[in-house]
C-alpha cells in the first residue's frame, strides 16, 4: 500500500493493512463489550432480572481480562460491525480500485442479508446478543434505528463507490422499517423515533441518525413525505441543542451527560442534511462543531470521553472523531491526523488489534470486533479516502 498518510511510527495505510489481515483472519467474527448474555451461565444467574442482567453485562464488559472463553461466549458476527466493515471496504475500493475489495464487499453483503431481523416492513438489523438497557430488555436481533441507520449509510456509500445495485436495493427498504415499525413521539412539528420497536425511548443521536439516512434516501427517491419525516426527526434534536452547541444524550433526567462520540453522531447527521442542500442547519452545525473541537480533544490529540473529564478514553471517541473530521476535509485535517496518531500510539498493536479503553491507571486490551476493530477500520479508511494521496 502507498504511504498515504505519514504518522509517527506507522502510516495509516499500513495500519489498515494489518487490521484488514486481522479481521479477515477471523472472518469478521468476534466478541462484543455487551455480549455477556450469550453465556448460558450468565443467563441462568440473571434469572430474567433486569438488575442482574445489567450487573453481569457491566462486570464482563469492564473486566480487563477477557472472560468470554471461560463463560462459553462464542465469537459472532455483529450486524453493525459487518456494516462498518462494509463501509470500510467500499472506501478502500474508492481509493485503490482493487477488485479484491469487491470480493470482500460481496461477502459482507451476503452476511448482512443473512443477519437481517425478520418480520418487519423493511430491512433492519439488531445485535447478535440479548441486551438490557436502563429502560427495556431487547432479545438478540431486535432491530435498532442506530444499527439500521449506520448500515444504511454504509450501503449507500457502497453503491456510490462501486455501483453494486444490491447495496442500493438493501438500503432503500430501511425507510419502511423506520416509518412503519418504530414508535414515534411527536411534539410541535418535530418527532422522535424510538430506539427499537419495543420501546418508547427518546434519544437525540438515535433519531438524528435515522433522519440523516432518510434525507439521503429522499435525495434518491424525491419522496416529499420522506423529506418531511426526515426534517421533523432532525428538528427534534436541533431544538434541544444547548446554547453552547452541545447536546445531552437525551431529554430525560437520567440522560444528563455529554459525551464525545454521540455528539459526533449528531453532528455527522446534521452534515448529511447540509450536503443535501439544507443550509438552514449550518448555524447549529457550526455551533456544535465549535463545542466538539474545543471540549473533546487535548492539544496532543488525546480524545476525551466526556466534555468535562478525560477518562475512560474509549476507542469510539477517536474513531468517530476521525470519521467526522475526515468528512470535513481539509478544514480539520491536522486535528484528524493528531487523533489518528494518538490512537495508533495508545490503543493499537502491531498485530492489527485495536484496544477497548484506556483508563487513568491501565489499558483494557480486550479486542472487540464491532466496538474496536470495526470502528477503527471505518475511521482509518475514512481518513485514507479523504486525506490520502492518490496511489501510484
Amino acid at each position: 500500500m502507498c504511504r498515504a498518510a505519514e504518522l509517527k511510527g506507522e502510516t495509516v495505510d499500513s495500519a489498515i493493512e494489518r487490521l484488514r489481515l486481522n479481521i479477515e483472519g477471523h472472518d469478521f467474527a468476534g466478541y462484543d463489550p455487551y455480549d455477556a448474555l450469550n453465556s448460558r451461565l450468565c443467563r441462568t444467574l440473571a434469572c430474567g432480572n433486569k438488575y442482574a442482567r445489567t450487573a453481569l453485562i457491566q462486570a464482563v464488559k469492564r473486566c480487563p481480562l477477557n472472560l468470554r472463553p471461560v463463560l462459553g461466549i462464542p465469537r459472532g458476527h455483529n450486524p453493525k460491525g459487518i456494516g462498518l466493515f462494509l463501509w470500510g471496504y467500499a472506501k478502500l475500493y474508492k481509493f485503490y480500485r482493487n477488485p479484491e475489495y469487491t470480493e470482500r464487499i460481496e461477502h459482507l453483503l451476503l452476511l448482512l442479508e443473512r443477519l437481517k431481523s425478520p418480520g418487519y416492513h423493511g430491512n433492519c438489523w439488531g445485535y447478535n446478543f440479548d441486551w438490557q438497557s436502563r429502560a427495556f430488555f431487547a432479545p438478540k436481533y431486535t432491530p435498532t434505528i442506530v444499527n439500521s441507520a449506520f448500515i444504511g449509510h454504509a450501503l449507500l456509500d457502497t453503491y456510490a463507490y462501486t455501483q453494486v445495485n444490491r447495496a442500493l436495493e438493501m438500503a432503500m427498504s430501511i425507510k419502511d422499517f423506520m416509518v412503519q415499525d418504530l414508535n414515534t413521539y411527536k411534539d410541535n412539528g418535530s418527532q422522535c423515533f424510538s430506539y427499537t420497536p419495543l420501546d418508547n425511548s427518546r434519544i437525540y443521536n438515535a433519531t438524528m441518525l435515522g433522519a440523516s439516512l432518510l434525507i439521503r434516501l429522499f435525495e434518491i427517491t424525491g419522496d416529499e413525505d420522506l423529506k418531511e419525516t426526515a426534517r421533523a426527526s432532525l428538528e427534534y434534536g436541533i431544538r434541544d441543542q444547548r446554547a453552547d452547541g452541545s447536546w445531552y444524550y437525551g431529554p430525560g433526567l437520567n440522560h444528563r451527560w455529554i459525551d464525545s462520540f454521540h455528539t459526533g453522531f449528531n453532528l455527522q447527521s446534521i452534515y448529511y442534511f447540509i450536503q443535501a442542500g439544507f443550509e438552514e442547519y449550518r448555524a447549529a452545525f457550526e455551533n456544535g462543531m465549535d463545542f466538539y473541537v474545543r471540549n473533546f480533544f487535548l492539544q496532543d490529540g488525546t480524545p476525551k470521553y466526556y466534555h468535562d473529564r478525560i477518562y475512560p478514553i474509549d476507542i469510539h471517541s477517536p474513531c468517530q472523531g476521525i470519521a467526522l473530521l475526515s468528512m470535513l476535509a481539509p478544514k480539520y485535517n491536522e486535528l484528524a491526523g493528531r487523533l489518528a496518531e494518538w490512537m495508533l500510539a495508545n490503543l493499537y498493536d502491531q498485530e492489527g488489534r485495536f484496544y477497548f479503553q484506556k483508563t487513568r491507571w491501565y489499558t483494557n486490551r480486550v479486542v472487540y470486533m464491532r466496538w474496536s476493530q470495526a470502528w477503527a477500520f471505518h475511521a482509518l479508511t475514512s481518513f485514507l479516502a479523504e486525506m490520502g494521496s492518490t496511489p501510484e
